[in-house]
């Protein structure tokens, strides 16, 4: 233990708030064409609602830019359209009945954005925190089944750093939790850093080890390699649960329950037994 302790120490270079923190502060500019004032107040409200905080409403309100104002720029990074105008090419509609699929297309096409569309506009939040949840937790699975197989290189995801600047997965498996509370932060509008996120970053290290130590006793126990499957389950499941604990966390929402807890981890556990499990068929 006293040696993952110390890889943990050493990887916490590989992770860099204060990229995190750029990327998420970029501004992103809207370009809203409507065909009335209540058309492009419509969409400004769902962008940006009533109950984000008066001075952030204001200074996000100016990344919105109706077509034809004076102060509109020559370029945005996005262009929204009321439903029933016609629709140029590159250009996203505004669903009135299911604005989710919206927010769904726009997050598809500019995927490189997310994380600043998530931080500053609250449509984008949920969606985008899911994805950074489930992406982590595979990465996390797919670590964990790739070091008992030396010889496989994980084909579905590209992991933020290579297998072999770690001894163990038990490091892995911590930083890119803490590159994920870090991202779940930022995408939240909150603070972003070790100063900031002291609790959330020791409760992630306490529960690693705890579910490590698991992941490796299941392992052991099932011959000829059969416990790979079940040991990237746990990877998985751990990592999912932390990623929605942070999630409610940050929305303000009661912590869950032990029932909640139990049924969540159930659920994750079996997704990742399909993820762990394509990587060994892949093997």
């Amino acid at each position: 233990m006293f040696r993952s302790v110390k890889q943990v120490k050493a990887a916490f270079s590989l992770v860099n708030p204060e990229s995190v923190r750029s990327l998420a502060n970029q501004p992103v500019t809207f370009g809203l064409v409507a065909a009335s004032s209540s058309g492009y107040a419509e969409m400004e409200d769902y962008l940006i609602p009533a109950d984000v905080p008066h001075h952030r409403r204001v200074q996000l309100m100016e990344n919105l830019h109706r077509a034809g104002d004076a102060a509109t720029p020559d370029q945005v990074d996005i262009v929204l359209y009321e439903q029933g105008l016609p629709l140029p090419h590159g250009a996203f509609q505004f669903e009135r009945g299911n604005p989710s699929s919206t927010i769904n297309e726009i997050l598809h096409v500019k995927d490189d954005l997310a994380l600043p569309l998530a931080r500053q506009y609250p449509a984008f939040r949920t969606p985008v925190i899911d994805k950074f949840i489930h992406t982590i937790a595979a990465e996390n699975a797919l670590f964990s089944v790739t070091t008992a197989l030396p010889n496989v290189v994980p084909n579905l995801f590209e992991l933020p750093w290579a297998v072999s600047e770690f001894a163990s997965d038990t490091a892995f498996l911590t930083i890119n939790q803490i590159r994920m509370a870090f991202l779940i932060a930022a995408a939240s509008d909150k603070e972003i850093g070790f100063t900031h996120q002291k609790v959330e970053i020791l409760s992630i290290g306490a529960g690693a080890f705890g579910w490590r130590a698991l992941a490796r006793e299941l392992a052991g126990k099932i011959p000829l390699g059969g416990g790979l499957i079940p040991k990237g389950a746990i990877a998985y499941a751990g990592t999912f649960v932390a990623g929605k604990g942070l999630q409610h966390y940050h929305a303000g929402r009661p912590r869950l329950s032990q029932h909640q807890h139990r049924e969540l981890y159930q659920e994750a556990y079996e997704r990742g037994r399909l993820v762990a499990g394509t990587l060994s068929k892949d093997s």
